[in-house]
């Protein structure tokens, strides 16, 4: 058992999907004495409904979260994972503190467009790659790298890069 708690902060601009799928996601598959949180810079105020719907379909408790700002957080993050993507010149907020940063960029299936099939194959990509990565790092040697930044820094990196299964 852990002696410490980590929590990890998933952050994007609007707050109402990639953050919030990466926050759920993470919550029900992390072990004990991990938790997340997310935040956006510019929250929308409300979570999208396809993101609590596609949790819903996955088995993942969707209640109790909610679009908010990184203003005022509850508890200070060991570790801050934006999750904006790269479509359409989205800038990513930059979190200001010390604590190790990766970037899991994901494009905003808000943004999608096309059919209710496209629509929600987007969120579907979004929620995949999500989970991978989240599969990965839960998959790290974390007791001793939470010990060495720099080795946790590198592996939030190579775990960017991973794609859905």
């Amino acid at each position: 058992m852990q002696d410490k708690s980590y929590n990890v902060l998933f952050l994007c601009t609007g707050n109402s999907c990639r953050s919030i799928l990466a926050e759920a996601t993470f919550n029900a598959l992390a072990p004990s004495g991990w938790h997340a949180l997310s935040a956006g810079s510019k929250p929308t105020g409300e979570v999208h409904p396809r993101s609590l719907a596609l949790l819903a379909r996955e088995g993942i408790a969707a209640g109790g979260y909610s679009s908010k700002s990184w203003d005022g957080l509850p508890v200070t993050p060991d570790i801050v994972i934006t999750v904006c993507g790269n479509a359409a010149g989205e800038t990513c907020p930059a979190y200001l503190g010390p604590v190790v940063r990766g970037h899991w960029g994901v494009d905003d299936p808000a943004r999608a467009s096309g059919t209710e099939d496209e629509i929600n194959a987007s969120f579907a990509h979004a929620y995949r790659v999500l989970r991978t990565r989240i599969e990965a790092f839960f998959a790290l040697p974390l007791a001793r790298l939470m010990n060495d930044k720099a080795a946790l820094q590198l592996e939030l990196e190579r775990i960017g890069m991973l794609q859905a299964n």
